[in-house]
C-alpha cells in the first residue's frame, strides 16, 4: 500500500485506485496489500479521522477519490447526503453482502459488522441473556455506564430502537436508561470496561471488537479491564442483536471507477473477510467465513434483520430525542 498526503494523490492513473479512509491504517492495510498482490492494482490510501466526505464534496469533479472507506451507518449516510456516492451494480457484492446491509440503490455496502454489546461485570452480574430494553429496568439504577449517547454508535442504537419501537417507547427507554446511570456519560467504550473493572458501574454499552483489541493489545491496564468484563450479545425483545458496520462507497467522480469496484468486491471476498475477522475482531458480513475464536466465545451472533438504511433515516430524530431527554446532562 502506498501512503499519500491529502493533496498528493494522482487523479488518474492506469492500474491504481485512490482510497480515502478514516479507519486506522493497521486495521485495513493488510487487506489492501493483498488486493495489490492479487490484481497488480496499486492502492494509494490516505487517512484522516474526520472530514473526508466533506473533502470529496469540496473537491467536486476534480476529486481524485475513488473509494471512501468509513465506519458507522451515520458516516455512510453522510456520504449520500453530501452527494459524493454513486450507485454500483455488482453481482459479487450482492452475493456476498445481505440486502439489509447494503443501500437499496447500491450507493454503499457494508464490509464488516460490529455488535453493540453489553459489557457486564464478571464478578457482580450473573446475567447471560439481556435485552437492550432491559437497560431501562430499575434494577440497574446507579449501575449503568456509557459513552455519550450523541456518539454515532449510540445514535445508531437509538435509531434502531426507533425503527423497532416507535417514538413513545424509545423516549421512555432513553429516560429509563438515563435514570439508571452511575455517572455522566463520558469517554469511550474502553472507558466503560475501565469503570466496570473499578466498580463504578456493573453494566454498560460497548462494541464487540474493543474487547478483542483490549484483551490482546500491549496495554496492560486495558488487558485488566477486558479481564474484568463479560461481553453479552443482547437482543431487542422482538428481534436480534443490533449491528453497525464498516462500509464503502464509490466516489461520485471516481477517476478509476472500475478499479474501485474491484477493490470493494475484493474486500467482501473470503480472503479479505478473514482479515476483518482475525485482525480487527469484527464480524464478517459474508456467510461461511469463520468468526475469530475470541469473539466467537461471546456466543453466536444473531444480527437483527432490520435494514440499516432505515436506521440511517431515523438517526436525526434519534439525536433529537437524546437531547430532549437530556441524556448526556
Amino acid at each position: 500500500m502506498m501512503a499519500a498526503s491529502l493533496t498528493g494523490l494522482p487523479a488518474l492513473a492506469a492500474g491504481e485506485v485512490n482510497v480515502y479512509t478514516n479507519r486506522e491504517p493497521g486495521q485495513y492495510s493488510a487487506t489492501l496489500d493483498e488486493f495489490t498482490k492479487a490484481t497488480s492494482i496499486k492502492v494509494n490510501a490516505i487517512f484522516s479521522e474526520q472530514g473526508l466526505a466533506e473533502r470529496i464534496a469540496a473537491e467536486g469533479d476534480r476529486s481524485p477519490a475513488d473509494v471512501l472507506i468509513t465506519v458507522d451507518i451515520g458516516r455512510l449516510q453522510q456520504a449520500l447526503d453530501l452527494g459524493v456516492a454513486q450507485p454500483v451494480r455488482s453481482e459479487a457484492i450482492a452475493a456476498a453482502v445481505p440486502a439489509n446491509l447494503r443501500d437499496p440503490d447500491g450507493r454503499w455496502t457494508a464490509l464488516s459488522m460490529r455488535a453493540r454489546t453489553i459489557y457486564v461485570s464478571k464478578d457482580r452480574v450473573p446475567d447471560t441473556a439481556l435485552t437492550y430494553e432491559s437497560l431501562a429496568d430499575p434494577k440497574w439504577k446507579g449501575k449503568v455506564c456509557t459513552r455519550s449517547f450523541q456518539h454515532p454508535y449510540n445514535i445508531a442504537l437509538t435509531a434502531a430502537m426507533l425503527v423497532k419501537k416507535g417514538e413513545e417507547k424509545t423516549r421512555a427507554w432513553l429516560e429509563g436508561v438515563k435514570a439508571n446511570l452511575a455517572k455522566k456519560p463520558s469517554g469511550g467504550d474502553r472507558d466503560v470496561a475501565k469503570d466496570i473493572a473499578a466498580g463504578v458501574c456493573d453494566v454498560g454499552l460497548g462494541n464487540s471488537y474493543y474487547v478483542g483489541l483490549m484483551a490482546t493489545g500491549k496495554n496492560e491496564d486495558q488487558k485488566k479491564w477486558a479481564a474484568a468484563i463479560r461481553p453479552v450479545l443482547p437482543t431487542f425483545e422482538d428481534g436480534g442483536t443490533h449491528v453497525n458496520v464498516s462500509g464503502a462507497v464509490v466516489a461520485k467522480n471516481a477517476p478509476n471507477r472500475e478499479n474501485a469496484i474491484k477493490l470493494i468486491e475484493y474486500m467482501v471476498s473470503p480472503d479479505a473477510q478473514h482479515v476483518f475477522a482475525d485482525v480487527n475482531y469484527e464480524y464478517p458480513i459474508r456467510e461461511g467465513v469463520a468468526v475469530n475464536p475470541f469473539i466467537a466465545s461471546f456466543g453466536k451472533l444473531k444480527p437483527d434483520p432490520m435494514s440499516l438504511a432505515d436506521v440511517a433515516k431515523a438517526r436525526k430524530r434519534a439525536s433529537e430525542l437524546v437531547d430532549e431527554v437530556g441524556f448526556d446532562r
